[in-house]
């Protein structure tokens, strides 16, 4: 792709540059999973956020997690959508920059929200006489508060860093979005101790979070397995199962993505990643929460009867007049 006309303040979002008859069918598809991942996270936002049946700890972070999502598909998916609807790969130096930010800091709120939510189902489990007073509804919005301040700290660190860069030659992203792989990749000045500052950070935010979620499922499962009727633990198991689907499904693509050993490196790998959870787990979160969850669907089913109620409510007003 010929980058003659843009400028240093720039680049180029290259997309699925190799697709080029597939871009519209491409579009679509994003379409609907941007759309879908919007109506699906603010639907059960709203529901944990407004619905005085979910005002526990556990229901305010899934809160935090469906804004995340919300954000996170935001963040990503309308520039892709431009890119191939208009094959307007532009994007300004100032844009990319705003999308790592942002990248980064959903990015470490999420790691930080799913390790409070593993704690959270660890104290249910393991200690539930004493939920009350590990999971108070101060402790969880003091959770979310760091979730969201570590991540901004860390976006404001990698922006730092990714800003002190120089890009002298190409300035083709050979990828769907402005990360930060692939902008340390097309500098042209020293890269070494920005990528070990950078890796440290990861781990910092990555490996110590997602070890402590490990431990903590670790003592579920070795609790749930002491429980003497199988009933009993498949119950149990029941309360913990959506939460640590969307563990393995976040965790299997951010490791796929960022912890592969750089030999089995490959650009159209990241693409396929990175639609994954760019937009296709956003989209799957509020689905597995709902259908897994009979106090969701019962709430869902109580709007539903409202809605269908008001609706019958104002024919009847219709005809009346």
């Amino acid at each position: 792709m010929e980058t003659s006309n843009l400028t240093v303040n720039g680049f180029v979002l290259l997309g699925f540059y190799e697709l080029p008859s597939f871009q519209l069918g491409l579009f679509m598809i994003f379409l609907v999973i941007y759309v879908g991942t919007l109506v699906g996270n603010s639907v059960t936002s709203a529901l944990f956020c407004f619905d005085p049946h979910f005002y526990s700890p556990m229901y305010i972070l899934l809160c935090n997690l469906s804004t995340i999502d919300m954000s996170f598909t935001s963040v990503v998916l309308p520039k892709l959508l431009d890119v191939l609807l208009t094959g307007n790969h532009v994007i300004s130096y100032n844009g990319c920059i705003t999308q790592v930010f942002l990248f980064v800091v959903l990015i470490v709120s999420e790691y930080f929200i799913l390790a409070a939510m593993a704690y959270d189902r660890y104290v249910a489990i393991c200690h539930p006489l004493r939920y009350s007073y590990f999971m108070s509804l101060q402790v969880c919005f003091w959770m979310s508060w760091t979730s969201w301040s570590s991540g901004v700290l860390n976006g404001i660190l990698y922006v730092i860093l990714i800003s002190s860069c120089m890009f002298c030659g190409s300035h083709e992203i050979d990828h769907l979005f402005c990360d930060v792989k692939p902008l340390v990749k097309l500098s042209c000045s020293d890269t070494h101790t920005i990528e070990m500052v950078l890796f440290g950070l990861g781990s910092v935010s990555g490996f110590i979070l997602s070890l402590l979620t490990l431990l903590s499922y670790m003592y579920i499962i070795s609790t749930i397995l002491k429980i003497p009727s199988k009933e009993g633990r498949q119950k149990t198991f029941s309360t913990c199962s959506s939460h640590l689907t969307v563990i393995l499904l976040f965790y299997g693509t951010m490791f796929g993505m960022y912890v592969r050993p750089k030999s089995s490196y490959s650009m159209d790998q990241d693409k396929v990643l990175a639609i994954l959870y760019a937009g296709v787990i956003p989209m799957l979160n509020p689905l597995i929460y709902s259908l897994r969850n009979e106090e969701v669907k019962k709430a869902l089913c109580r709007i539903t009867r409202k809605l269908a109620s008001t609706k019958d409510s104002a024919k009847c007003d219709i005809h009346k007049k």
